[in-house]
Order: structure tokens, then sequence, then C-alpha cells
């Protein structure tokens, strides 16, 4: 009785880590961030990237939104250029939900076998954004975000691909965030 007290906590602990977007960031701390206010997309870097078109341009338009959020302004003479790349993995977790009861102290004595086990797989992806100087095509900022992919609901995709991109840029320019 006392573990239905506990399945609901249990419960929002395994909604809420599907969900997780866990984010890093990395950056030259001898760059002004201020010195930046416009950026395009670095094409090379962009087709470089494994993922589908449609995707890709789910991404990019992510990435314009939080930047111009921002204020910065999407220009042809940019002072930042805009990358991504995506890794992709899939992910399998075995939950083995069996336990027994015995009698006495030997913990070889098993009376009784309840449960089974059961195996999940989900796609985990990981974007990168890099962020390069355009004046001397130095990378000066890179986010990674490593979440759960959805894949069969177009919309839901759309919407992760937004989370995804939101918590990245979160992050940027450096210190924008109090920890």
């Amino acid at each position: 009785m006392k573990a239905l007290k506990f399945l609901p906590l249990l419960l929002l602990f395994v909604f809420a880590s599907c969900t997780t977007v866990r984010v890093a960031t990395d950056y030259d701390k001898e760059v002004n961030f201020n010195q930046f206010n416009s950026f395009a997309f670095f094409k090379p870097g962009i087709d470089k990237a494994e993922i589908n078109d449609l995707d890709k341009k789910r991404i990019l338009r992510a990435i314009e939104s939080e930047l111009t959020a921002k204020g910065m302004t999407k220009s042809d003479k940019p002072s930042l250029l805009v990358s991504i790349f995506t890794k992709e993995r899939q992910r399998v977790d075995v939950y083995n939900n069996s336990f027994g009861y015995g009698w006495g102290w030997n913990p070889w004595y098993y009376g009784g076998y309840y449960g089974g086990s059961s195996v999940s797989q989900s796609t985990e992806g990981t974007l990168y954004i890099d962020l390069i100087d355009a004046k001397t095509n130095n990378l000066v900022w890179q986010g990674m975000g490593n979440a759960d992919l959805i894949t069969s609901n177009m919309e839901k995709k759309e919407e992760r691909i937004r989370e995804i991109v939101k918590k990245i840029l979160a992050e940027y320019p450096p210190g924008s965030i109090k920890k």
C-alpha cells in the first residue's frame, strides 16, 4: 500500500525525464559578445548537418526567432555566422521490475516471483549550435542540447525543436542566465 503513495511521484519523474533537454555551452572568454548584433546562417556548415531538409528548416527558423528576440538582426553583412550539426543515437532502456519474497535470512530462498522486465526504445538527438565570428572565422560560442526526439507527430516535433533551440540559446550571450 505504501508503494502506491509513491506511484504518482514516480510517474512524474519518468514523464519529466523524458521531456528534459540537457544543455551545455562553451565559449571564448576573450571575446566581447556585445560586439555581435547581426547574424547569418553559414550555409557550408548547415549543408553538412545530417538531418532532413524539413527538420533543418525547423531548426533554422527556431534559431532565427530566438536570436531576433535577443535583439539581433539577420543581415547580409553579419557579425556572427550560425552553423549547426547534429548527432543521433538509439537509446534502449531495460527496466527489471522483478522482485520476490523469501523467508529466513538467506537471499537464495525465494518463495515467489512477481513482475517482469520491459524494454523501451527511443531516439536521442544532440543539436549543436555554433556561433562564429564573421571577421575572424573563429568559433566564439557553442551550445549543445541533448533530448529525446519526437518523430511521429509533426506539431509535437516542431514544438520539441523550438524547445531545444530555446533552451540552448537561453545561455547566449555568456552570463545571461543567473545560476
